[in-house]
C-alpha cells in the first residue's frame, strides 16, 4: 500500500466558532472554509497547514458520531487521515492483512474526498481514516 501523506488530523471541538479562534487567533493559521457532511452528522473546518491540514469537527446532532466521541473521550485529537492514491485498492490490501475496517466500502468525506476508516482495534488505538482525493 502507498501512503502519499498525512492528509489532515481531525479535531473534536464541542463549539467550532470557539475553537476556531485559538487556530486562527493564537496559531495563526487561515480557514479555509467549512462544510455540513449530513451523512455522518458533522460540520468540518478546514485550516491548512503545510501540505497537510487541521479539521475541526463539531457534531451537528446529538447522536452523531463527533457527539458520542466527546461524550465517551473529550474533546481532542479523533483521528488520523492518510491519502491514498486509491482508497479501494488500499482497502483490498489492508483486509488482506488483517486490518479490521469500520468501512469495507469508500465513502463520501469533507472537502470531496472519498474516505473509509479503519478500526482502532487493527491499529494499536488510533482511529486511522484512508482518505483519496483528486
Amino acid at each position: 500500500m502507498k501512503v502519499l501523506k498525512v492528509d489532515h488530523i481531525g479535531v473534536a471541538v464541542k463549539n467550532l466558532e470557539e475553537s476556531l479562534k485559538f487556530y486562527q487567533e493564537i496559531l495563526g493559521l487561515d480557514l479555509q472554509g467549512t462544510e455540513v457532511v449530513e451523512e455522518q452528522k458533522v460540520k468540518v473546518a478546514f485550516l491548512p497547514v503545510g501540505e497537510s491540514e487541521i479539521e475541526l469537527l463539531e457534531s451537528t446532532d446529538a447522536d452523531g458520531p463527533i457527539a458520542k466521541f466527546i461524550e465517551k473521550k473529550g474533546s481532542g485529537l479523533q483521528h488520523v487521515a492518510l491519502r491514498v492514491p486509491n482508497i479501494e485498492e488500499a482497502i483490498a490490501e489492508l483486509k488482506e492483512k488483517g486490518v479490521r475496517m469500520i468501512d469495507e466500502k469508500p465513502r463520501y468525506g469533507a472537502g470531496g474526498a472519498k474516505i473509509a476508516f479503519c478500526h482502532p482495534k487493527s491499529t494499536n488505538g488510533v482511529l486511522l481514516e484512508l482518505s483519496e482525493r483528486e
